[in-house]
């Protein structure tokens, strides 16, 4: 079996802020979707809640206060589960939400000791159903790609009447989505074992795909370096694996590594956190 290069930070350690380093009074939620659990720019932390059926986001800032301590406040976003959320890259203090009732939403945060937005700066309404993820242009601040039960779209959010482009539907439910670092590219994982390439600026069928991931649970992509891409999923045997792939040829991964976790705690510990 193939293995990645042993890093050269393989012996370091994380080191535990002490506890009066801690974010307390943080009640996440426990819910699942296919988008992000908790997101951070460099200004806030946002975090799904149980409130609201989910509906609610939980928000602190990175640093703490002038009291040395932070606060942890809560902002209503949706009718229905928040099931994903991204902070924009030129902008930290603006946050997309999407949700189950079919929206997204950008939301202009201020300072978590103050009091949050009770409405929205923009909704875009697809029409597609339940919407699952939400993922802003690394390099375009008007753009964002949207993920449906089964369609990822392309938005300007300076056109909010119909998206640029509905890209071509999956086979079964959408997973994750990832821009290359350049924004010329988007992939995706599927349900249906397929990893799929998009140019979203040429056409609206994948420039390269090919049905390469051994299971069908839980899979995650993300854009690497270059035209690699990385992608977490469990293997035949259902142990969680992670696999490196060249986005010129999706056939068969560049390299793989099993993470050696038994099935049941894989599964336990997917339950409760998503890659």
């Amino acid at each position: 079996m193939n293995r990645f290069k042993t890093s050269k930070f393989k012996n370091t350690t994380p080191k535990i802020a002490k506890k009066d380093g801690w974010i307390n009074n943080v009640r996440a939620g426990s819910f699942s979707c296919q988008g992000n659990h908790i997101k951070a720019s460099s200004n806030f932390v946002a975090f799904n809640t149980e409130q609201a059926g989910g509906g609610m986001l939980g928000l602190t800032s990175v640093k703490p206060g002038s009291d040395g301590q932070w606060t942890v406040t809560q902002i209503s976003c949706h009718s229905d589960l928040v099931t994903d959320m991204d902070f924009s890259p030129f902008d930290g203090s603006l946050l997309a939400t999407c949700s189950g009732d079919e929206t997204v939403k950008l939301w202009s945060l201020c300072d978590p000791e103050l009091q949050q937005p009770s409405s929205p700066e923009l909704t875009l309404c697809p029409g597609q159903g339940r919407l699952e993820l939400v993922l802003f242009h690394p390099t375009s601040s008007g753009l964002l790609a949207v993920g449906a039960s089964k369609s990822p779209m392309i938005w300007d959010t300076n056109r909010q009447d119909t998206p640029l482009a509905v890209l071509e539907q999956h086979g079964d439910q959408l997973q994750s989505l990832s821009w290359k670092r350049d924004g010329s590219l988007l992939a995706s994982s599927c349900k249906d074992k397929m990893l799929r390439v998009f140019d979203p600026r040429a056409q609206t069928t994948p420039v390269q795909s090919a049905k390469s991931l051994q299971n069908s649970k839980d899979s995650r992509i993300l854009w690497a370096k270059d035209d690699f891409l990385l992608t977490t999923g469990f293997d035949m045997m259902r142990s969680r694996e992670a696999r490196l792939w060249d986005s010129r040829n999706l056939s068969s991964s560049v390299s793989s590594v099993s993470l050696g976790t038994a099935s049941g705690e894989v599964e336990r510990a997917c339950d409760a956190v998503k890659v």
